[in-house]
Formats: structure tokens, sequence, C-alpha cells
């Protein structure tokens, strides 16, 4: 099992929340809830409003997602929803945990650090390093950019 930080609209209530509960894909297991301990432009851009973290550390917010375990099947999934290695890349980063809800021996405690796989992205516009980064994603939010689910799209 492969833990991963999940923070855009794969979030228990966003839009595509659906493929990490469906064990046709694989399995997953939700753990607990985490911030980036470094910052990261987190945006919405495109056509499509898809939330971009991008690969620039230091910059933007520090960012608040959920952990998961998954197993090697829903990571090939994942890896393929998210176009990686093409359009995300699959990196490790370091996150301080707020909420666990996992048990194990290998549980942290809330307010310590952990580390989890991270999808994002050095395949961006220039300008989006402009754009209003958030700390937390919410397709649904007063931002007004509605994400558009894949189904949709033309």
């Amino acid at each position: 099992m492969t833990r991963v930080f999940i923070y855009g609209t794969l979030k228990k209530g966003q839009p595509n929340y659906n493929v990490m509960v469906d064990t046709t894909k694989g399995r997953t297991k939700f753990l607990g809830r985490a911030r980036t301990v470094e910052k990261y432009p987190l945006v919405i851009a495109g056509k499509y409003n898809i939330p971009f973290l991008l690969k620039v550390p230091g910059q933007g917010q520090r960012i608040q997602g959920e952990i998961y375990s998954v197993d090697d099947p829903m990571l090939k999934f994942l890896d393929w929803f998210e176009k990686c290695p093409q359009m995300y890349q699959r990196t490790p980063v370091l996150l301080k945990v707020e909420e666990w809800v996992g048990e194990g021996e290998e549980a942290p405690q809330v307010g310590s650090t952990t580390e989890a796989l991270m999808y994002s992205t050095t395949t961006y516009k220039p300008e989006w390093l402009q754009y209003p980064t958030f700390d937390c994603y919410d397709a649904y939010g007063d931002h007004g950019l509605l994400y558009v689910k894949r189904e949709a799209r033309d």
C-alpha cells in the first residue's frame, strides 16, 4: 500500500471522489487530513477549470488535503487519471498531520509530519503563476470557476 496526498477533485465531496471509492479501480483507505509543510501554488486553470498544484516550492500556500492508502491497481489508475507523467508528476511531499483516523503502528500523531506521494506539475503556462492561489480546493467554492468533468468536455 502507498500513501497518496489528494488535494483536488478526488477529495471527499468533490466531483471525482467517486473514483476513489470505486473498488473496480483498486483499494483505497482514508487515513486523515494534512497540510503541506512547504508552500505551493494551487491554481484553477484551463478551459475546464482544473485544479493544478504547480511544482514551485516556496510560492503560494500550504495546501490542505486528504491522505489515502492505495493499492498498486489504484495507484496505476490514479497515474492514468492524472495523466502521469505527461501532465502531472508523482513526487514525495512532506505533510503536517491535522487529523488521523487510520490505524496501525505507522500512525503519525496530529501535529507531526509524514510523507506521501503528491501529483503536481512542472508543465504549465507562465501566467498561471500570477493566478490566485488556494490553500484548499473546492470545486463549488465562491471563486466561480466550476470544474468541468471529463464526460462533459468537448
